[in-house]
């Protein structure tokens, strides 16, 4: 299982979401979040914004639906046909375990099995 995080800007979520939705890959966290890139924020005249706000969605898929998410994920946050500076970056990391409160199952990349909790 993969852990796949994109921070893309605000008004593209939506259009994300429901590339996602659509590919089969509902599972979706959303968190605000402000940063800057390495262009170190916008200069607007003489007042520089070091802080641009994003939105950060996390989503764990299947080691083989990784290759599908990121496409989804990318041509649907691109700022037209090239994009553009601060469409966000997408970072890919292992999940070894997930564990589902309500039932108390651990899903590993192998198999689900019940956890005594």
């Amino acid at each position: 299982m993969l852990m796949i995080r994109s921070i893309i800007r605000p008004e593209k979520v939506d259009a994300v979401l429901a590339a996602l939705m659509e590919a089969g890959f509902p599972a979706v966290t959303k968190m605000n979040v402000v940063g800057r890139g390495k262009q170190r924020g916008i200069k607007i005249g003489e007042i520089v914004y070091d802080e641009i706000p994003k939105e950060l969605l996390i989503t764990v898929v299947a080691d083989k639906d990784k290759d599908l998410v990121i496409k989804t994920i990318t041509q649907a946050a691109r700022t037209g046909s090239k994009g553009s500076f601060g469409d966000g970056k997408i970072f890919v990391s292992p999940v070894e375990e997930v564990y589902t409160v309500s039932s108390g199952l651990k899903e590993t990349g192998a198999a689900l099995s019940e956890v005594g909790v």
